[in-house]
């Protein structure tokens, strides 16, 4: 590796595709995004569906790709690796043309010019066939948190052969997004752990008795036996025998012909094995140096070993939020992902817990507030964002009030937030959101009130995660945050004193995860003439840049309080699922129930 080489990341996230070009120390040199179709069909007819196009995708990369070039001048010989992540969508292709294949129903053909063949991460048609899937009870259940989730891919496979016209569903091929832009990038099928591991039931070679990584039982017990017949070669084959799975940053081949034209860079730049977005995020996070108290180190090993990872939990914060821890070895936390061993080092483990909704939370209960566009012309007027704005106002009210604190103002409110379902640690789709507490108020005060109370929501529910992988034998910390979120002061200030432990901000608050996804680029480029490659966490260790600390507040009122607030926040929660429980059993077996088909 020369002082002058460079290397590219490329994160692709709900909204937007980015690119970033780091140094050989890591230090990002260039930044560009670029805004991505999404497609939601007015009327769904199975749930909620949300579709996106590789194509388009692709074209929002190569004009990030050539932004960053421009705008850093760095000479395109010095490229020399390349990493991608992407959110954990399904896109399709036809195996015999390798051309995008239309996941629009009910005819299943691709308008002109916009080849929807990705199936998105949120998108919720197939819950009758994650129902299914889940009712087999089958063994690699327990490696996926207990239930495979309607955002992963197997559902979404399962839902399009049961509405595709036959002949269209036999000619399909299926990748996680990550795996189909390191396809496009190279012409090859090499498929990565992440994805196949974490979305796609598959179970690693020697992990309790797999042996071919996919469970072919399973696959014919959920109706999706055809993808056995063939080797399972429309999913990447059997490594070894007819595929190939790496994990992350492994070598997946050189910059083709054709992506290298896209992209204005010469080719055979070294491709790394791809990886889900939010675990780009804990990439470019975790591997950071920072001075914390000795309570939150592992005092077994050297500062900053690898072993230091096992007590830091990645949270990787957008419209949803991803926790991400790893352990040495495989720990089972009910609602909670995994663990999944290979994904980003070989033969450690990963746990991914998860918040359905913590940004677009906020955005929501904003938005449908009646304060809510006055206030956004204040907030303008001023040059601020409505969350700044607010969290000045938050502060002034408190002021103004002789409050002791924020949270003091609140103390009589109690919001649960799981308005688009529940992924961890309750894992239940099917839970929503309450208010007790709730008055008249319309202003821009109540308004204000509303969103710190979904920040604590946040904050409660983070300490419900982190509690429930600490008591299933993890030894979280400290968590390191990643994502916009980051920039919200009053929030990290909730989440470390709610969950007693502190906060790390990263130095590229908006673009920790592209930087992770570059590092995976640097670790392809170091390949040797075996095809080996530096160890991810040397890497990570050497590339990433110290941020900033949120200490929890010693404050005994207020943690006093949050605890408090903590006990109603888990009754909430346990309290709604028997509610729904007993209105089900009071209403089994009668007319209503019938006429609503169940």
């Amino acid at each position: 590796m020369s002082p002058q080489d460079h290397y590219i990341g490329v994160d692709v996230g709900t909204g937007s595709a980015r690119a970033c070009i780091i140094d050989a120390t890591g230090e990002i040199k260039a930044l560009a995004s670029e805004n991505i179709k999404l497609w939601q069909p007015e009327h769904g007819y199975t749930g909620s569906h949300y579709e996106q196009s590789t194509t388009d995708i692709w074209r929002a990369i190569a004009h990030c790709v050539r932004k960053t070039m421009s705008d850093s001048q760095t000479d395109p010989a010095t490229i020399k690796g390349i990493g991608f992540d992407a959110t954990c969508s399904l896109a399709v292709f036809t195996h015999d043309t390798d051309e995008p294949v239309s996941v629009t129903g009910p005819d299943f053909a691709n308008a002109a010019g916009e080849d929807r063949n990705v199936i998105l991460w949120l998108d919720h048609r197939p819950l009758a066939e994650t129902e299914l899937i889940n009712s087999t009870d089958h063994n690699l259940l327990r490696y996926l948190g207990g239930k495979m989730n309607v955002e992963m891919e197997m559902p979404k496979v399962l839902w399009l052969k049961n509405h595709m016209p036959a002949e269209l569903f036999n000619r399909c091929k299926f990748y996680d997004l990550a795996d189909a832009l390191t396809h496009l990038a190279t012409g090859g099928e090499t498929r990565s752990f992440c994805s196949a591991v974490c979305k796609q039931g598959y179970v690693p070679v020697g992990v309790d008795g797999s042996v071919k990584g996919w469970q072919e039982d399973f696959y014919r017990d959920i109706g999706l036996g055809e993808l056995a017949d063939d080797g399972f070669k429309r999913v990447g084959g059997v490594n070894g025998v007819n595929g190939e799975f790496l994990s992350a940053g492994e070598l997946v081949g050189g910059l083709c012909e054709k992506a290298a034209k896209e992209f204005g860079l010469p080719p055979g730049i070294a491709i790394g094995s791809g990886v889900i977005d939010a675990y780009a995020g804990w990439i470019g996070t975790v591997g950071a140096k920072v001075k914390l108290d000795p309570d939150c180190l592992d005092d077994s090993v050297a500062p900053n070993d690898v072993s230091q990872a096992f007590t830091r939990l990645a949270s990787v914060a957008g419209t949803s939020t991803c926790h991400l821890a790893m352990s040495r070895e495989p720990v089972f936390v009910p609602g909670v992902w995994g663990p999944y061993r290979d994904v980003l080092i070989p033969d450690f483990w990963m746990a991914e817990g998860g918040q359905s909704a913590t940004g677009e939370l906020m955005k929501h209960m904003l938005e449908t507030h009646a304060a809510y566009y006055d206030t956004l012309t204040e907030a303008e007027a001023a040059g601020k964002s409505i969350y700044d704005y607010l969290n000045d106002h938050l502060r002034h009210l408190a002021e103004k009030t002789e409050a002791p604190s924020i949270s003091y103002l609140v103390r009589h409110y109690f919001f649960y937030g799981d308005l688009w379902g529940n992924r961890s640690p309750v894992a239940d789709p099917n839970m929503r959101g309450a208010i007790i507490g709730m008055s008249s108020d319309k202003s821009k005060d109540g308004m204000a009130l509303l969103y710190y109370s979904t920040m604590e929501f946040i904050a409660l529910q983070t300490r419900q995660i982190v509690e429930a992988m600490n008591n299933s034998g993890h030894s979280i910390k400290s968590i390191f945050m990643s994502g916009s979120q980051c920039q919200n002061e009053i929030l990290m200030d909730l989440i470390a004193t709610a969950c007693g432990m502190p906060v790390l901000i990263p130095r590229y608050v908006n673009a920790a995860v592209v930087h992770g996804a570059a590092m995976l680029g640097a670790k392809a480029a170091s390949a040797d003439k075996k095809g080996k490659t530096e160890p991810l966490w040397d890497i990570m260790d050497r590339m990433s840049k110290p941020g900033k600390v949120v200490w929890c507040r010693n404050d005994p009122a207020e943690k006093k309080l949050l605890d408090a607030k903590y006990e109603v926040f888990l009754d909430q929660c346990k309290t709604q699922q028997d509610y729904r429980k007993k209105i089900d059993e009071a209403l089994k077996g009668s007319t209503l129930d019938a006429e609503a088909g169940n």
